[in-house]
């Protein structure tokens, strides 16, 4: 295990140092050579972070063990609503006046990256980090051609969550990690009652989600479909895989009547209510789940192998970055905020906080150890070490996404027939994906 350390370099020796060796224009190691050691910031210096979500997104643990470790770096933090933060961040960036350092999207982070507005910062890992230690979100914003732009502010995976009374009210096995999705689509038929006798479902056997990450890409990927090619630049949503899992996602609603529709689940907590068995849970929901209902009985297990004997566990990274165009001091600065943040004590902070999970091994497997719900942690930590991957990101994913969106609703509400829908999200997603070339 490696920890992180202040290293304080006598001043004669700064000095010998600084007269050997110059600087760098942009302030960045050399992307051809990493110098042998991290130059640690000995004068007083500010460091402007912005916190997206304030502190219910970022521990204020982290900030403030972050200040005692290193008081000649001052913070000068924006904190805002997450809405508020990356509105506003458009114009500052424009303004060439934005933090020194934020998170947001790993897809926002990428395009930030292309435009560059995001610094390269493959030499500093390559600096000062032992990757291993690490879960492979760590790099999940690098590109095709090596650089990475951002360090995970967490991982946000997803599971498959199940209430464990209804289970036992109908004597039916809890599912395992050995389940298929045909495993789930036969017990969610088992489980889907119609209690009062009014010909509707009042009790769901399973929750389909209507959005990327626990609904529509999951089903794709389970028979071997995908929204983009490997190298995210052309859409394959007409690929007939794609158009597989497209239809069995939205027959869960239309055909099987095992999933409630989009209305019917924007009316309530169905699964906090006890009025779905199961649904493919992001980690960060585990927070809501247990102060709304805490006397819920439920746990998680991975989610299902699909056709292919193959697992995709879908996760959500935001990321750190660093404002290419701030100064050498403020992204050297940046940088020992980003090392003490991957340290195991800012990482413990992290898992305490239950918002995401962090992205260090030692500290995934003290997550495990948590006592807060579900028992069942492993079900997203070794999720992520045997299948995590991220959702077909590249820069153009939000507009992409928006474009796809309301005809995969239609495709969901079954008003259009997947294999129609498929056809004109492919028009327009490859219009954008070439625009964007």
């Amino acid at each position: 295990m490696r920890t992180f350390k202040v290293i304080y370099i006598p001043l004669v020796l700064t000095l010998l140092m600084t007269a050997c060796a110059k600087p760098s224009d942009s302030g960045t190691p050399s992307d051809s050579g990493s110098p042998t050691s991290s130059p640690i910031p000995q004068k007083e210096v500010t460091l402007k972070i912005g916190l997206p979500g304030s502190y219910d997104i970022t521990s204020k643990k982290i900030i403030d063990g972050f200040q005692a470790k290193y008081p000649n770096i001052k913070l000068d933090i924006d904190e805002a609503p997450w809405a508020d933060f990356t509105k506003k961040i458009v114009t500052r960036i424009a303004g060439n006046n934005p933090p020194d350092i934020w998170f947001q999207e790993n897809a926002v982070i990428l395009g930030y990256g292309k435009r560059g507005v995001a610094e390269n910062l493959e030499p500093y890992l390559k600096r000062d980090l032992k990757t291993d230690d690490y879960a492979n979100a760590l790099l999940s914003a690098k590109t095709p051609e090596g650089k990475i732009y951002g360090i995970p502010h967490g991982i946000n995976p997803v599971a498959l969550a199940y209430n464990k009374t209804l289970f036992k009210e109908s004597n039916i096995p809890f599912p395992t990690d050995d389940w298929t999705y045909q495993d789930l689509i036969e017990t969610a038929k088992k489980l889907t009652k119609d209690t009062n006798g009014d010909g509707k479902p009042d009790v769901y056997g399973f929750q389909t989600g209507n959005n990327i990450t626990s609904g529509w890409l999951p089903w794709m990927k389970s028979v071997g479909g995908s929204a983009l090619d490997p190298t995210l630049t052309k859409a394959m949503f007409t690929d007939q895989k794609s158009i597989q899992g497209l239809t069995q996602w939205a027959d869960t609603i239309n055909k099987l009547k095992i999933s409630p529709t989009r209305e019917v689940a924007a009316t309530g907590k169905l699964f906090e209510n006890g009025k779905s068995a199961m649904v493919f849970l992001q980690y960060s929901s585990q927070v809501s789940i247990n102060k709304s209902s805490p006397n819920l009985d439920w746990d998680t297990v991975k989610l299902p192998f699909g056709s292919d004997g193959k697992r995709f566990v879908p996760m959500v990274v935001n990321e750190w970055l660093i404002y290419s165009k701030a100064s050498k001091e403020a992204k050297e600065a940046a940088w020992t905020f980003l090392k003490y943040y991957l340290s195991d004590e800012a990482q413990g902070y992290l898992s305490e906080s239950g918002a995401s999970l962090p992205v260090k091994k030692s500290a995934l497997e003290a997550v495990e150890k948590l006592s807060f719900k579900p028992t069942n942690k492993k079900a997203y930590t070794k999720g992520i070490e045997e299948a995590g991957s991220t959702l077909d990101e590249n820069p153009s994913w939000n507009e992409w996404r928006a474009a796809a969106n309301p005809i995969l609703d239609d495709i969901m509400d079954g008003k259009k027939a997947p294999e129609e829908g498929a056809k004109e999200i492919q028009t327009k997603v490859q219009a954008i994906l070439d625009d964007n070339k």
